[in-house]
């Protein structure tokens, strides 16, 4: 008899265990859907740096994703004219004008302040991490106490922009409300804040503040203008293709 609870009780426990992390694999896919709520999208993002409050520069960048973890980026300012960057997976290249050769980068390398191509390109957690719940907590946000679910992200592909990510979600709707991002040291790198506004009448992540932790003068603000479905021919996401084409069909 005793033997018999017991094994119920280890099933139970094993029950309660593969809900509760499906129930946190549930909020990292609805904090995504805030972000980006089609596989195949256009993104148009405006990229400004503030120093001490005062905007400094911006860039614009048109990216393309769609399923795999694959994106395409434009790089569309006048100053960067004709650059493209391709992430095919855990591999990042950068096309450069003129360039034969694509060059192999890093989802860290930057482009703006501190937004990296990682940043702009790789818009989703939930094929990227592995989530568990830590704790629930109270932040301020926008002159708001917030309710949130805190939640540890812990990457599990090569070509995470972050090999962890610390992420506090609303509680009531899963809402994305700040992130801290980690490098595979252990440092923090930067903390993002996520802006809640209106995209075809529904609510949408329309912003994301980065803040680096050791200029607090400087922040780093990334908008997305535009959100429409979108899907490029196979052909785009070929890096010999992109050397030898300027895309200004696109």
């Amino acid at each position: 008899m005793f033997n018999r609870i017991k094994s119920l009780l280890v099933l139970s426990a094993l029950v309660t265990s593969t809900v509760y992390a499906n129930d946190v694999e549930q909020m990292v896919k609805n904090a995504d859907q805030f972000r980006l709520e089609s596989k195949s999208a256009k993104v148009v993002s405006l990229v400004s740096l503030y120093q001490n409050e005062q905007l400094d520069k911006t860039r614009q960048y048109s990216v393309y994703t769609r399923p795999n973890r694959e994106s395409l980026v434009l790089f569309k300012s006048q100053v960067e004219a004709g650059q493209k960057m391709l992430m095919l997976g855990d591999n990042y290249w950068l096309v450069m004008p003129k360039s034969r050769r694509p060059i192999r980068i890093t989802p860290m390398q930057k482009l703006l302040g501190e937004a990296s191509v990682g940043d702009i390109s790789t818009l989703t957690w939930s094929e990227d991490y592995q989530p568990s719940l830590i704790t629930t907590e109270m932040v301020e946000s926008g002159g708001q106490q917030i309710k949130t679910n805190q939640l540890q992200l812990q990457a599990t592909t090569k070509g995470a922009s972050y090999h962890r990510i610390d992420l506090w979600l609303n509680q009531s709707n899963d809402f994305p409300v700040k992130a801290d991002l980690y490098l595979r040291s252990g440092k923090l790198a930067k903390q993002a804040w996520f802006t809640a506004g209106e995209r075809d009448g529904q609510t949408r992540v329309v912003a994301m503040t980065l803040l680096d932790q050791i200029q607090p003068a400087k922040k780093t603000v990334i908008e997305y203008q535009e959100v429409t479905e979108a899907a490029l021919d196979d052909k785009y996401y070929n890096p010999a293709y992109l050397t030898r084409n300027a895309l200004s069909e696109l």
